[in-house]
């Protein structure tokens, strides 16, 4: 037996070396990505922690389970099984040593490969600084994007006409993106990153200090007592979500058992999400099983504020929201930006073992404006104050081939719980089943979260979700769950009380890194708002919405790719009717093993009888920018990427034209984003250096 998996393995290897470093990130960041339906979404932190374990191997020699979690190729049972044949075996001397742990199989092998390695264990010896510059890597990317059409909002008008309306943008329409590293395997890590949103100035009248966004860290991972240490911007994931979590934080996914979050603690920011990040210095302590974090945040938000006269005459403040977009073109976005102070301060205590772990989080933030929201119905349980108090406690166990987690937290304003508990059951190596219960309240209040949920927000939702992974054959691999789910109170396009389901489903042939076909098909059953009113009343009804997605990947000879892809959706609700939308795409890559250059492209055609049935579409842009644009109306979509790498693969260059042609009216959007035409294209181009 151990030849025939020896033969498969070089057979795997093989295949792998053939694809390229960025083809074989992409097809991972791409499966996370397909069910998300946003269209500009952050998945640099993603990418970075799968590009450093692509440069530098995670040894399966010594690496611990949270580096190992940290991959989000292993699952709990796949993790426990690996760490126990090393405790009783002693060290892996080859890779398709594998193949023989529990829960292991050639196509678990094939995801991590790229990423992993096995070697011998060598003692730590301390670094000085030379070793620590010789040893490191210095990376640096300028990035440009432009729209080449130009939209109301850039039209020539003097600074008093801007500042009198909030139409027109101080800036020009190009995006402009800087950012400089240096990082010591996982251990060290130092950057910088500069950003410029399209119509926001650089160097000008609104932005004397040029970017409109800066963000700067110093982060350490590698002691035993000081495990981590981040100075600057970073991230910060507790628990499964549900009093805190920065940096992006799945749900539903085309991977049905993957509902369980693994919490990375502190990590530092790459992002230019201007939002969601913590800016101030975080700290892990550990002691054998047991580890303290503390950490602290103060930074300005971008509030929506409305000034009030008092009595006495003095102006008082209330903020209904903060806005989370990071654009400051017009003059009422710049007059939010950093018109509140955010502090956020906060520990985290844990014992963990192989196991279990279990661990009790406090968060405390304050702001320097009182909260309260529009007077309305929908916002009669938002939060309201200055000071609110999010405490938490979570937990994991594995019993043999059973995972429990969980998280229970407060938010301490009302004395609300929101509650959290999964279960993941492993039968042998082909059958992974998951369940979860999730129970958020409609005055449960946290301003950093992302718990597991079909509305987005730990708020107003309850449900149970049962979801599985089944490896009928080596080759063919089902992907199944449903989600049962209700709110008790308003939401979004809802004025009631509201209840839904979705059902999905995924059918995969895969018989070798060189073909793969799936079959996709999701129903959901949500309630919403009627479009129309029965008399002063807007009814809530019912509908139904479909999507079915065939796809095909095809390696052709000389490093060629084809793939396709169908997409075809129906909404059907009482005011509308039936519904329909369709999308085609064909993609043609290029990936030679030997030539310093890779090309992409793409051409689609899509039909949609309205916005309810818009189709999203994952797409190749440059590194570190990932879209999903969505189709809608009528017309098609193309573009071309190409990457060409020189001396000796320390620059990369990417050029990039994407384009849309409707066939609508003369004109696409409305306001300031308005284009006088059917065409809306990009132009963008990206320096990489590395050394």
């Amino acid at each position: 037996m151990k030849w025939l998996l020896s033969i498969l393995l070089v057979g795997v290897c093989f295949q792998m070396y053939a694809q390229s470093k960025a083809e074989i990130i992409q097809e991972r960041i791409e499966f996370l990505a397909q069910e998300m339906e946003v269209e500009d979404i952050s998945m640099e932190d993603i990418f970075e922690v799968l590009n450093d374990y692509y440069d530098h191997p995670l040894n399966l020699n010594t690496a611990t389970q949270e580096e190992m979690q940290s991959l989000m190729l292993l699952n709990d049972f796949q993790i426990k099984s690996l760490l126990k044949w090393r405790d009783e075996k002693g060290l892996f001397k080859t890779l398709y040593e594998l193949t023989e742990i529990d829960y292991w199989d050639l196509l678990t092998l094939e995801q991590i490969m790229p990423f992993v390695r096995v070697s011998e264990v060598k003692e730590k010896q301390k670094r000085n600084f030379k070793e620590y510059l010789k040893e490191g890597k210095i990376e640096g990317y300028m990035r440009y994007i432009q729209n080449i059409e130009r939209k109301d909002g850039y039209q020539r008008v003097s600074d008093e006409e801007k500042e009198a309306s909030n139409k027109y943008y101080w800036g020009d329409p190009s995006k402009i993106y800087s950012r400089f590293r240096y990082t010591h395997k996982k251990d060290l890590s130092v950057g910088v990153t500069m950003e410029k949103d399209p119509g926001e100035q650089l160097f000008g009248k609104t932005q004397p200090y040029g970017f409109d966004f800066y963000s700067a860290h110093a982060y350490y991972g590698g002691g035993k007592i000081i495990r981590k240490a981040v100075l600057g911007d970073y991230q910060l994931q507790i628990g499964q979500g549900l009093a805190f979590w920065t940096g992006y934080g799945f749900s539903k996914t085309a991977d049905a058992s993957t509902v369980k979050k693994n919490a990375g603690g502190i990590k530092p920011y790459n992002s230019t999400d201007e939002a969601r990040s913590l800016r101030g210095a975080g700290l892990e302590l550990g002691y054998r099983n047991f580890s303290f974090t503390s950490f602290v945040s103060y930074k300005g938000v971008d509030g929506s504020i409305q000034s009030l006269d008092t009595l006495e005459n003095e102006e008082a403040r209330l903020a209904s929201s903060i806005n989370q977009s990071g654009y400051h073109r017009t003059t009422s976005e710049l007059a939010r930006k950093n018109s509140m102070h955010e502090l956020i301060y906060g520990a985290v205590a844990k014992y963990q073992t192989r196991v279990f772990h279990i661990g009790l989080n406090a968060i405390q933030q304050s702001y320097n404006t009182y909260f309260k929201r529009e007077e309305s119905l929908i916002n009669k349980y938002q939060f309201e104050g200055k000071n609110l108090l999010n405490l938490s406690a979570d937990y994991s166990v594995i019993i043999r081939n059973l995972s429990l987690f969980g998280e229970v937290a407060m938010s301490a304003d009302t004395r609300k719980l929101a509650v959290l508990q999964g279960m993941d059951l492993a039968v042998g190596r082909g059958i992974t089943l998951s369940a979860l219960y999730r129970n958020y309240p409609k005055d449960y209040h946290t301003f950093y979260s992302t718990g597991f949920g079909d509305g987005g927000n730990t708020i107003n939702e309850s449900g149970f979700y049962f979801g599985g992974t089944f490896r009928l054959h080596k080759a063919w691999i089902l992907n199944a769950y449903m989600d049962l789910f209700s709110s008790p109170w308003l939401k979004y396009r809802v004025d009631g009380p509201s209840k839904g389901n979705e059902v999905f489903a995924q059918l995969k042939y895969k018989p070798n890194t060189r073909f793969e076909t799936y079959l996709r098909v999701r129903q959901k059953n949500k309630m919403q708002n009627a479009s129309e009113y029965v008399g002063n009343i807007r009814p809530i009804e019912t509908y139904r919405q479909m999507k079915y997605q065939w796809g095909l990947s095809v390696k052709l000879s000389g490093g060629w790719w084809w793939k396709s892809r169908i997409d075809f959706v129906t909404d059907n609700r009482p005011s509308k009717g039936l519904q329909k939308g369709f999308a085609l795409s064909q993609d043609i890559l290029y990936r030679p093993n030997k030539l310093p250059i890779e090309i992409s492209l793409r051409y689609a055609i899509f039909s949609t009888d309205s916005y309810d049935t818009r189709i999203y579409a994952y797409e190749y842009n440059l590194q570190n920018v990932f879209s999903i644009p969505t189709y809608y109306g009528k017309g098609s979509r193309a573009y071309i990427l190409l990457r060409y790498s020189f001396f000796k693969d320390h620059f990369d260059v990417w050029l990039r034209y994407a384009v849309f042609v409707y066939d609508g009216p003369g004109y696409i959007s409305s306001g300031s984003e308005k284009i006088n035409g059917n065409v809306k294209s990009e132009f963008g181009a990206q320096l990489r250096f590395k050394f």
